[in-house]
């Protein structure tokens, strides 16, 4: 017996499988065009019928989690404290991990592929996992931070590709939807 983890949106043919998901990665101080591309990114997740990870604070992590809801997605919230109430009002499940930055561990793995937008040394980190782990790693080059110092740069020998550098959200997203489909 098998069965799939599925969310039918409300008033459209977009159904959600529960079980595919997409990590948003950037600065809880990112400002300005950051938070837009961040936004962006999240619309475009839920629109391909994705489940949006993210930190669970605010900047990137929240504007992601606006932009994932506006569009009627899931988003998931793996937070550094033990509170729940800590997380951004967008994030539908919160998981408080009490592990501080080292739950950055958990969102990068968390996602099948892992976007990145604009950050600072928590989103570096993030992004190193998620190559050491061998997922999808885009970048979003306008977003600028450590997203753009790495887009289309190789972070090291451990793999053949790089990091996949996008020009805009529906770029990145579509790059993430494009390399999980083809595995």
């Amino acid at each position: 017996m098998s069965f799939k983890l599925e969310y039918q949106l409300d008033d459209t043919d977009t159904v959600i499988d529960l079980e595919k998901t997409i990590a948003v990665i950037g600065g809880s101080d990112t400002s300005g065009r950051g938070l837009e591309l961040a936004e962006e990114v999240g619309a475009e997740i839920a629109k391909h019928g994705y489940v949006l990870v993210c930190g669970g604070l605010g900047g990137v992590m929240e504007a992601a989690c606006k932009g994932a809801k506006r569009h009627g997605g899931v988003t998931v919230g793996i937070l550094p404290t033990e509170k729940k109430l800590h997380a951004n009002p967008f994030v539908d499940i919160a998981i408080p991990t009490g592990m501080g930055y080292l739950r950055n561990f958990l969102v990068a793995r968390g996602g099948d592929a892992v976007i990145a937008i604009a950050g600072s040394a928590g989103t570096l980190s993030e992004m190193a996992i998620a190559w050491f782990s061998d997922r999808p790693l885009i970048a979003l080059v306008e977003s600028g931070g450590w997203a753009k110092k790495l887009a289309g740069q190789k972070i090291d020998h451990r793999r053949s590709d790089s990091v996949y550098a996008a020009q805009s959200a529906e770029e990145a997203v579509q790059a993430a939807v494009e390399s999980l489909e083809s595995e």
